[in-house]
């Protein structure tokens, strides 16, 4: 058995402490904020303020791969959040009927939600949980080191306003913003080999609560729309409520007024994506939500010569943050949370057990993380407004991707399986009765393979005009 301290009360940190528990490790669970809730999921969600979780109040949903780790961990999470609202969306169902199965297919499966669903049933079991002690309105002041093996600290507990917190292990799950890389430098360890990019997007959400049951009228619409400057994203959720996203670049000047509630209403119906809910009638709920300022950010606990501190590992946005476009973030802090599980019988181990974490993060993580860059600078450099270069003949097959998937179940299956991070994008794609598809469905075609869906930058401009709003 296993003494484990999780600093931080969010997705990674309860899902981590959850998951140790149920391992017969002994687990303390410290967080800032106080964790209670009213009962309700509206008014913890559209009544309380998150200061340290600014993305708690933009749209979310589970991918495949946090849909598995919950349901073969702790498969009573899992039905909780279906009780409590959230439903499952198979990729198929966008045809009428499904394509004869293959392997693998059941894993094509989108969990509709808000974040607030996923964290209530998770503090549930783990306030359930017998062996985790759970300490909230806990500010952690640093971290309890000594010294270690060839100059390299070894973490034994956090420092908490009434003393010292002892630990086998000390598991930060404090979020991007976690201070760990601060106390860590005043420990006098090597700088780890750290990774930023910043996203030039920012994104404005509204959400709407639907007259009539979402799931039973689901329009036949793709819920991703474009134009040259700007997307819009529609995330029908639990309990009948719809999250809209609107994204453009961080340098455009008109991003100000989409926090003006009638500007962003008006513009999100001007997409495809929003307007085929209109006969639902949505009713806004709550402000237009602006979040912007987002990094790409990789925070090992290693460098080149290996682990820089022992006793302690990261998880979640502490170790891995990812802008939310292709929404991996908490399929990524499951997996890091499960493996956390699966290994911390060895944490006594302490130098082979850092340097194979860190192994396993390179190895599993790292390459999700490299493709949300590449995917975000793709988007930024499409939303800036910049002259474009002709697409050359590979620019056109990644662009016909989505929209060939959508009328040929095979290259939705491979569109499906890059999404879910089941297979990288290359490996999906590069299957010879996958191009073969996707070339013959761009000889059928005279224009472009994904033509602008969405107002036009003289009505976007019209819209905004008028309401400078604040700066984001």
């Amino acid at each position: 058995m296993t003494r484990v301290t999780v600093m931080g009360g969010s997705i990674a940190g309860l899902a981590t402490a959850l998951f140790l528990a149920r391992g017969a490790h002994e687990v303390t669970l410290v967080e800032q904020d106080v964790m209670g809730t009213s009962g309700s999921l509206d008014e913890d969600f559209f009544g309380r303020s998150r200061p340290h979780v600014p993305q708690a109040v933009q749209p979310h949903a589970l991918l495949g791969p946090a849909r598995a780790v919950l349901k073969a961990r702790t498969p009573d999470v899992y039905a909780d959040l279906l009780r409590l609202g959230a439903w499952e969306q198979h990729e198929f169902d966008w045809f009428t009927e499904h394509p004869p199965y293959r392997h693998g297919d059941e894993h094509l499966v989108l969990v509709r939600l808000r974040r607030i669903v996923l964290e209530t049933a998770l503090r549930k079991a783990v306030y359930a949980q017998s062996n985790i002690l759970v300490k909230t309105g806990e500010a952690v002041h640093g971290l309890v080191t000594e010294p270690g093996r060839n100059d390299v600290p070894r973490v034994t507990g956090l420092r908490l306003p009434d003393g010292e917190l002892k630990a086998d292990l000390v598991v930060d799950a404090g979020g991007r913003r976690s201070p760990v890389t601060n106390w860590l430098a005043g420990a006098g360890t090597r700088t780890p080999e750290a990774e930023t990019h910043r996203v030039g997007l920012a994104y404005a959400c509204r959400w709407y609560r639907l007259t009539s049951r979402s799931r039973e009228r689901l329009p036949r619409v793709p819920y991703t729309s474009a134009t040259p400057r700007a997307l819009s994203i529609a995330f029908p959720s639990d309990n009948d409520l719809l999250g809209v996203a609107l994204v453009c670049a961080v340098k455009d000047p008109t991003l100000p007024a989409l926090r003006a509630p009638r500007v962003f209403d008006e513009l999100a119906r001007l997409f495809p994506a929003v307007e085929a809910w209109s006969a639902q009638a949505p009713q806004p709920v709550g402000d237009v939500h602006v979040m912007a300022g987002l990094d790409n950010r990789w925070s090992p606990t290693a460098d080149g010569s290996g682990p820089v501190v022992t006793g302690l590992v990261r998880v979640g946005d502490a170790l891995i943050h990812t802008n939310p476009t292709l929404t991996q973030g908490i399929s990524l802090a499951l997996w890091a949370a499960e493996h956390v599980a699966e290994t911390a019988h060895r944490a006594h181990r302490h130098e082979e057990f850092a340097r194979s974490y860190d192994q396993w993060t390179r190895t599993v993580l790292k390459p999700w993380f490299d493709l949300q860059v590449s995917a975000d600078k793709d988007n930024e450099t499409r939303l800036s407004g910049e002259a474009q270069a002709a697409a050359d003949d590979e620019a056109r097959r990644r662009a016909a991707r989505f929209p060939c998937a959508l009328e040929d179940p095979v290259v939705m299956r491979a569109w499906a399986q890059a999404r879910h991070m089941l297979r990288p994008p290359a490996e999906a794609f590069g299957a010879e009765e996958v191009r073969t598809r996707i070339e013959r469905w761009l000889k059928s075609r005279d224009d472009a393979p994904q033509p602008a869906t969405g107002p036009s930058r003289s009505t976007w401009e019209a819209v905004t005009a008028g309401h400078p709003g604040k700066r984001v």
